[in-house]
C-alpha cells in the first residue's frame, strides 16, 4: 500500500502495490499498522457498497462531530468516480479549502 498526503491534512490517498504474475495480481488492501502509521485509526465501524445506475450520480457529504467521527476510506471497484474531501474543522490551517481525486 502506498499513502500520499491530500491537500487536506489527516487525509491520504491510498493506492495498492499489485504483486503481478501470468494470473494476474495480488494486492494488500488492509494492514492496521499501516493504517495506524499514518494516523488512522484502522478499527472497522461499518462497510458499506453503493451503486450508481446512472453516469453523473451524485452523493452526498457526510460529516460527523465527535465523538461519532469516523475514517472513511473510498474506493471504485469498477468505472470511476470523484471523490472529494471539504476540511469543515474550524480550527483546521486548511478549513473550508477542498481537494478531490479520480478513483479508477
Amino acid at each position: 500500500m502506498q499513502f500520499s498526503p491530500s491537500r487536506i491534512p489527516g487525509a491520504w490517498v491510498i493506492d495498492i502495490a499489485p504483486i503481478r504474475d501470468q494470473r494476474g495480481f495480488f494486492a494488500m488492501t488492509w494492514l492496521p499498522e499501516e493504517f495506524r502509521k499514518h494516523g488512522i485509526d484502522p478499527a472497522l465501524a461499518q462497510c458499506n457498497l453503493a451503486f450508481n445506475h446512472k453516469r453523473g450520480t451524485l452523493r452526498g457529504m457526510h460529516f460527523q462531530h465527535a465523538p461519532h467521527a469516523q475514517a472513511k476510506i473510498v474506493r471504485a471497484t469498477r468505472g470511476a468516480l470523484l471523490d472529494v474531501i471539504v476540511d469543515l474543522r474550524p480550527d483546521s490551517p486548511t478549513y473550508r479549502q477542498w481537494d478531490s481525486v479520480e478513483l479508477t
